[in-house]
């Protein structure tokens, strides 16, 4: 049972040292990257 114990904190342990910022987590920065990308298409179709 120690082992798994021990399994269990580093694992825990190692996922919090994780700095990688998953899809659902950055939500407002993405949403703006995905409007900005789109403002720059309409501006290109409305001048071409």
């Amino acid at each position: 049972m120690k082992t798994e114990k021990t399994w269990i904190k580093t694992m825990i342990a190692e996922a919090d040292k994780v700095t990688t910022k998953l899809p659902w987590e950055r939500g407002t920065t993405r949403a703006a990257f995905i409007a900005k990308r789109k403002a720059l298409l309409t501006a290109k179709r409305a001048s071409a």
